[in-house]
């Protein structure tokens, strides 16, 4: 019983020695170099090479929740799902008030269709206060909701979304959904609204001058729906948004 005893001293002394072996200044700065390597290819897209230099950098540093988030980053970035999600998980396990692993955590089980996990993730991430960019964390939510037809709780998140979406970047994209949520509860009046907010703001964006020319549609205004058709057209005339606008287009001449 003694020398059971001794031993499980003598193994802890020693996972002790290997803990510190790796929290020293100098693991530390060679832990940032490497890190410092894999954000810049992350940033370059060159997923594959980031994931050399963020494994290295776990080596030095393997309790550091920042190299756990990038190494997600970098997982999601090869396509490796499985590892990208459990590296998120080490992150916020590591620390627990992590907003960005927690709403990155949230995206990928969106990906995956959990959305009730999904939005236990992102509410992890509005927990903290001191969060940078709510914003985000709050869009995702509304998305999620939305894909759970919880249609109250979507535009709460995306109203939230909008108050603190400061810069206005998320703003053109939350006004589509928005409009999503009215078109789903016929409300054409007010989808139209949103819709034309969404263009208004973004010019560019395919899919809202779609849904809105399906609104003039549904509400019988055929010389706004074929606008909105032919707008699909010119800016993307191969998607399959392009496509089914003109197949309307063919329809209402």
């Amino acid at each position: 019983m003694k020398k059971n005893a001794l031993m499980l001293i003598v193994v802890a002394f020693l996972l002790l020695g290997v803990t510190s072996c790796t929290n020293t200044p100098w693991h530390k700065d060679q832990a940032d170099a490497f890190l410092k390597k894999g954000m810049a290819l992350i940033e370059a897209g060159q997923y594959n090479s980031a994931l050399k230099e963020l494994l290295e950098a776990e080596k030095y540093s393997p309790r550091d929740p920042k190299i756990k988030y990038y190494l997600g980053v970098a997982y999601h970035g090869r396509g490796i799902q499985d590892f990208a999600v459990e590296s998120f998980k080490k992150a916020v396990a590591l620390k627990r008030d992590y907003s960005e692993a927690h709403n990155y955590l949230g995206t990928l089980y969106m990906d995956m269709g959990q959305w009730d996990q999904a939005i236990a993730s992102f509410d992890r991430a509005l927990a903290n206060h001191l969060y940078d960019t709510p914003a985000l964390a709050l869009y995702n939510s509304g998305w999620a909701y939305y894909n759970l037809k919880d249609y109250p709780k979507a535009l709460s998140r995306y109203q939230q979304a909008l108050r603190h979406d400061v810069l206005g970047v998320l703003r053109p994209q939350i006004e589509k959904n928005i409009g999503l949520i009215y078109m789903a509860e016929s409300k054409l009046v007010l989808a139209i609204e949103h819709f034309r907010n969404a263009v208004d703001l973004e010019p560019a964006m395919y899919d809202a001058h779609y849904f809105l020319g399906e609104c003039y549609l549904k509400i019988k205004d055929n010389v706004n729906a074929r606008k909105a058709f032919l707008e699909v057209v010119a800016l993307s005339p191969k998607s399959a948004f392009g496509q089914k606008a003109r197949d309307y287009l063919q329809s209402i001449r």
